[in-house]
């Protein structure tokens, strides 16, 4: 079966920057907080680097687990990585849809995302707004719907382009379902994709599908990335995740969903052949839903 996978990092440079300062990395695939704080960052299996995951190795993993793209995602965790996938946009054109990102509030941000889409031809811009490692760390709580951001969305519009948003979860005040809306209202050429199923929380279900009840809209589609991570301490072939996509493909639809890992951390927790194969080990979806998560809604949403 075809796979597109709709949300992966590469790092040609670990560089992060959020909440806790500076990320960098300390070798053995672990990286420091500037407050301190260590972590596994990447895997330690020999398929990833020990500071740095680039487009070649990931080529490698994907051919194994019949990835025939994959969707290049910017975070605040690895590090903005715009000139990295500005070559990669040249050099795998047919395999790589990379993302471009700003911050909103640096001078002259629409300058720079002018140039991204009109001189460059990014048609991907992925903003990691949460306040747990985006944006809303960095800077205060804003409206996700406000001018400045909405100036974005038109651009992107104006160029058939998508937007993907990581608004983390519930409790944070990045978390702002009724501004996605507001977006995909005021901008209807504009393909949104809110990333991570909005990270549901076993305590707030009926909220979450609530959410996605509102989010049912023509113009959102939504990545299914880290779902096992999310779902923690749920264990491969992961069939308290397999509940909650069922309950997503019955509020918005399969056609809606894109499989995705958010590798490389979220292989820290489990392989990337075990994040590829799990939809296949459930019962959330058929064989014809999954062709359509598996590949065919990104192939629509990032390469057509």
């Amino acid at each position: 079966m075809k796979k597109i996978d709709a949300h992966l990092h590469l790092a040609k440079v670990l560089a992060g920057y959020c909440r806790r300062g500076e990320l960098r990395a300390i070798g053995g695939g672990r990286a420091s907080w500037g407050n301190g704080e260590e972590f596994q960052l990447l895997p330690t299996n020999g398929d990833y680097g020990d500071d740095h995951f680039t487009a070649e190795q990931a080529l490698k993993i994907m051919d194994r687990n019949d990835v025939e793209r994959a969707v290049l995602m910017n975070g605040s965790m690895y590090g903005f990585q715009n000139l990295y996938h500005a070559e990669l946009l040249k050099k795998y054109p047919d395999r790589f849809c990379p993302s471009c990102t700003i911050d909103p509030f640096m001078t002259g941000y629409m300058e720079k995302l002018e140039r991204d889409f009109e001189e460059l031809g990014f048609r991907l811009a992925k903003f990691e707004v949460s306040c747990g490692g985006g944006l809303m760390g960095c800077h205060d709580p804003f409206d996700l719907s406000g001018e400045r951001m909405m100036r974005i969305y038109k651009l992107v519009e104006q160029h058939k382009g998508v937007v993907a948003l990581d608004v983390g979860d519930i409790e944070m005040e990045s978390h702002q379902v009724s501004a996605l809306e507001r977006i995909a209202d005021r901008c209807p050429d504009l393909k949104l994709v809110v990333c991570h199923l909005l990270a549901p929380a076993r305590a707030k279900t009926k909220e979450w599908r609530a959410e996605l009840s509102l989010l049912s809209q023509a113009n959102i589609w939504f990545d299914i990335a880290a779902m096992p991570k999310i779902m923690a301490p749920d264990v491969y072939p992961y069939p308290e995740t397999h509940e909650y996509l069922a309950q997503a493909k019955d509020i918005v639809g399969a056609k809606k969903l894109m499989w995705g890992t958010d590798a490389p951390y979220a292989a820290t927790n489990d392989s990337y052949e075990h994040l590829t194969d799990y939809l296949q080990k459930g019962s959330a979806f058929t064989a014809e839903e999954l062709a359509d998560v598996y590949y065919n809604n990104a192939k629509l949403v990032y390469f057509d």
